[in-house]
């Protein structure tokens, strides 16, 4: 019992990360999987057709690009105004700054279905045709208050006595920002861009309203093919992107890691 009251956190902690990457083991084993079926949803035998053709289900890789392509393009326009935005809310004093740091929690608060309908009547009524373009708008402006929440709590940690001594040192206000503050704001202007990136990779409902009759985006092309029997390329899909997202966690972990060591 001592033992176990010594580790409970530990063990605690364990026992949640095996809850949350249980889901995705279960799709990286199942991406190897060759259904006699429609349904891959039982194991059959192991077979790497999936991973050597991953474009042979119609329309997937179609979707798939506009998806990342959406994705790419509004985690950029979101970050650089998030981050911004996250500077001024963070370094400045001005007249309605606590109404803006309230309207920015707005859409983090607000459910995706009343969003994705209040964006569509608003495009409907300026006239917008719906498609890649509104989907486009509606991403960037409901990831936008991720990016600036996430930056501005990073810009909030910084010391300013920094920025003084490199102004004490002769720095121009342009090489203090460049060479003292943007790389201590890096770090969260990165996880500002990925969990854009993710949320708009992953969103169906707002895309749903706005994507039109004819644009399929990744997520609206899985809903419907799991109607009659989603491919092993979704698998795939998810499987690399479930990678490529440790890879890129574990790269930044071991750089921030070799700068501690050379700044000791």
């Amino acid at each position: 019992m001592a033992w176990l009251r010594r580790n409970l956190v530990v063990i605690a902690g364990v026992l949640v990360m095996v809850y949350i990457l249980v889901p995705n083991l279960v799709v990286m084993i199942f991406s190897f999987n060759k259904p006699g079926g429609r349904y891959n949803y039982q194991w059959t035998e192991f077979s790497l057709d999936a991973w050597l053709n991953p474009c042979a289900s119609a329309g997937m890789c179609d979707s798939l690009g506009l998806s990342l392509w959406v994705a790419v393009v509004s985690s950029l326009v979101s970050t650089v105004i998030g981050t911004a935005a996250a500077f001024a809310l963070g370094r400045y004093r001005f007249r309605g700054r606590a109404a803006t740091n309230l309207l920015v929690f707005f859409p983090m608060a607000t459910p995706e279905v009343v969003m994705g309908s209040s964006l569509l009547t608003l495009f409907v009524a300026m006239g917008v045709p719906t498609g890649q373009t509104t989907i486009l708008i509606a991403h960037i402006l409901f990831t936008l208050s991720f990016v600036i929440t996430t930056v501005k709590a990073r810009v909030a940690s910084l010391d300013p006595a920094l920025e003084q001594a490199a102004a004490d040192l002769y720095a121009t206000p342009a090489q203090a920002f460049w060479r003292v503050t943007f790389p201590l704001v890096a770090p969260g202007i990165g996880a500002g861009a990925l969990l854009a990136f993710a949320l708009s990779f992953d969103d169906y409902i707002v895309t749903n309203f706005n994507a039109g009759a004819t644009t399929v985006t990744f997520p609206m092309f899985v809903w419907g093919a799991s109607q009659r029997g989603a491919p092993v390329q979704v698998n795939v899909v998810g499987t690399v992107m479930f990678v490529g997202a440790i890879a890129i966690v574990g790269i930044a972990q071991a750089i921030g890691a070799r700068r501690r060591k050379v700044a000791q």
